[in-house]
């Protein structure tokens, strides 16, 4: 199996059970993400996907707006995200944005580690959701997440 950046290279590593491969395949090529691949293989984890969930269960955190955790300069964020829009509109498998499940004070929490310009090209094309990847780090939380948000994997 030979890794390619889109989500239905990511199912296929999945139905391998070789999902966190895929994972760390994207974060150190076409990511380009490597200090994130090598934070993510400090301990294990849970990996679940990819499924698509709704835009709405998560918000970006990297984007030219004032309060963004990871502020970034509108002109180069713009243009990537128009071109992301334009693959979209042709039909371009892109790869799936990867989310961090956790509980904060008890609260679930969806944190988007990668796919900030995914999410607001899907949001401006009025896309209900997209493809995911989802690690989590804590049984209890991997516990959780099937609990209460196990029904989005009924369809796969």
């Amino acid at each position: 199996m030979e890794y390619r950046n889109s989500t239905e290279s990511a199912m296929e590593f999945a139905s391998a059970g070789r999902l966190e491969e895929w994972v760390h395949a994207y974060l150190i090529t076409d990511g380009r993400n490597k200090p994130f691949s090598d934070g993510l293989k400090l301990t294990q984890r849970h990996y679940l996907g990819p499924v698509n969930l709704p835009l709405s269960m998560f918000t970006r955190c990297c984007g030219p707006e004032d309060g963004m955790k990871w502020v970034v300069d509108p002109a180069g964020f713009e243009a990537k995200v128009t071109g992301i829009m334009a693959a979209l509109e042709n039909g371009t498998d892109l790869p799936p944005m990867i989310i961090h499940y956790l509980l904060e004070d008890g609260i679930p929490s969806f944190e988007l580690t990668d796919g900030n310009h995914r999410h607001e090209a899907a949001a401006r094309l009025g896309l209900g959701g997209f493809p995911v990847i989802i690690w989590i780090t804590e049984d209890a939380e991997y516990d959780r997440f099937l609990r209460d948000y196990g029904k989005y994997f009924e369809k796969i």
